[in-house]
Formats: C-alpha cells, structure tokens, sequence
C-alpha cells in the first residue's frame, strides 16, 4: 500500500466532510472567513486520517466516522488558533501564513476558536449516522481529550513550566496532554465508530498514545533542526522561550532514540489488526520522516 496514494484518498473525504459541516447560513462573515482560513490552511489532517484508519483497522465503514473526523480536526484547529495568540504562545506564522489573530484581530480569531470548539461536540451529538450510544461515547471521548485532564490541562502546565529547568517527568505530562491526548482521542473514536471491542480498543489506545508522543518528540526536534522554509513556522522559538521539551530535557540525541522506540511500540501493537492496520502501521513510519 502506497501512504501518499491512502492519505490522497482519505484527505479528499475529510476536506468534503469539513466544508459540509462548517455551517454557512446566519453566521457572521468574521467568523466563517476566519474558520475558513484557519481549518483549510493546509493543514496534514493527521488527527482525522487516525480517525477513519482506526475506525477501518477495527472492521468498520470509514464514511461512517466522517463527523467523528470532523469534530476533531475542529478541536485541533481551535487550539492551534488559540495556541498562536499573543497571550500564550504569540506566534507570526502557521503553516507558512499568518497567524489568525494577525488576519482578523485577536478578539475575532478568539471567538473563531470558540465556535470550533463547540460546533465539534455540536456535530457529534447530531451525528445520525450512528447510534445514540456511540454518539455519547464519542462526546465523553473528545470532551476528556480535549479538556482539563487532556489537552487545557497539557496547556497550563506548558505554561507554568515556561523559563523553568524541568525534568523529564513534566515535559512528557505536558506532550501526553497537550499533543497526544487528541491524537489518542482519534484512534479510539475510530474505533469506536468501527465497533472496535475491548482487545482491539486498548490496541488502538496503546497505539494513539506511543505515536502521539513521538508526534510531538519529532516536532521539538523540528524546532531545534528544522527548516523553517519546511516546517512553516519559526524555528528556535522553543529554546529562545526555554519551553519545556525533550531536547531541552534529554538532548536531541536521546530524544531521538526516544521517538524510535514509541513508534517501535506502535507497530507492534498494532499487530492485531493484520492488514487492516497498515495504513496505521505506515502512519507511525511517517512520524521520523517528518520535515514539518
């Protein structure tokens, strides 16, 4: 199987299955053009192919988490949105354009993200494609990932650990929350979708959470080695903030040798599904390819 060609097929269900659940009748103009340029910025989709890969790893029908996949990648947007804001991370640049604040102005791109993060729980809970049950279970599944013990939580630690000499215990608190709760979050919601029973729900949670913290493991590197041409964003901005990192933390060289492993991990995990877990196997490949 061929990842280029596997992701091609599924990024073209998600970009349709976005536009059709970004409402368009009785909103402010602000606010569409704003989540508009936010959500189709270019953006890997990484969060939503999880999504429908899990959701067919575990023998389900992948046009059948397209709002599952949707309610996601409208959560990450939101926290990249807010993420940029000159009250937390301040940043000019994402993904080669600037940021939404420097488009429409701070208390515009705010209110963008506030909507993301409630038309995705919105979209979920109107999903008639699946059963009240499963609609539920994907709500406390994202709501959990997304929340205070996830994601925010992630975000307030990475806060207060700023200027700060960490250790390793609080970097990976910090990445486990703020990076690979969501990306766990979307293994697990598809497999919800998929009808994934327990062995194979807890693989695919396994999984989410060793790719998710080499997702972000790569992505401190990036910010020490990458190419800003490349990555889209500044580079160095990590050590010139003194944020909490695994480079920071452990250095480059074991930080590395620490994201092999957790994809090592995820491969084997996800074993159990046979064929049906390639694309999971070759997304986790991808992961210390990464250039952006």
């Amino acid at each position: 199987m061929d990842l280029k060609g596997y992701l091609a097929v599924k990024i073209r269900l998600i970009e349709n299955a976005l536009v059709k659940n970004l409402p368009k009748k009785d909103v402010p103009k602000t606010l569409f053009r704003g989540a508009r340029y936010s959500i189709f910025s270019g953006g890997k989709r990484i969060r939503p192919v999880l999504v429908l890969a899990s959701c067919e790893a575990a023998g389900g029908d992948c046009k059948k988490a397209l709002n599952a996949a949707s309610a996601i990648e409208f959560i990450h947007t939101y926290s990249l949105i807010h993420d940029d804001l000159p009250a937390m991370d301040d940043d000019d640049l994402r993904r080669g354009k600037p940021t939404l604040h420097k488009v429409i102005g701070v208390g515009n791109a705010i209110l963008v993200g506030d909507a993301l993060l409630t038309l995705a729980f919105q979209i979920l809970a109107d999903d008639k494609k699946l059963s009240p049950d499963k609609n539920t279970r994907l709500i406390s599944e994202l709501s959990r990932a997304a929340g205070i013990s996830g994601m925010v939580g992630g975000q307030a630690v990475d806060i207060a650990a700023e200027g700060k000499d960490v250790n390793r215990k609080t970097v990976e608190y910090i990445h486990s929350r703020k990076t690979g709760a969501l990306i766990t979050a979307s293994c697990r919601m598809g497999g919800i979708t998929g009808g994934a029973d327990k062995k194979a729900l807890n693989a695919l949670t396994l999984y989410g959470e060793n790719i998710g913290l080499a997702f972000q493991i790569t992505d401190d590197i990036l910010n020490v080695t990458g190419d800003k041409s490349k990555t889209g964003k500044a580079t160095g901005s990590d050590v010139r903030r003194r944020k909490a990192t695994y480079p920071s933390a452990i250095g480059v060289e074991k930080s590395w040798k620490k994201a092999q492993d957790c994809v090592n991990a995820a491969l084997k995990v996800v074993e159990v599904f046979g064929k049906k877990g390639i694309p999971l196997r070759m997304i986790a490949e991808s992961i210390l390819n990464r250039v952006s």
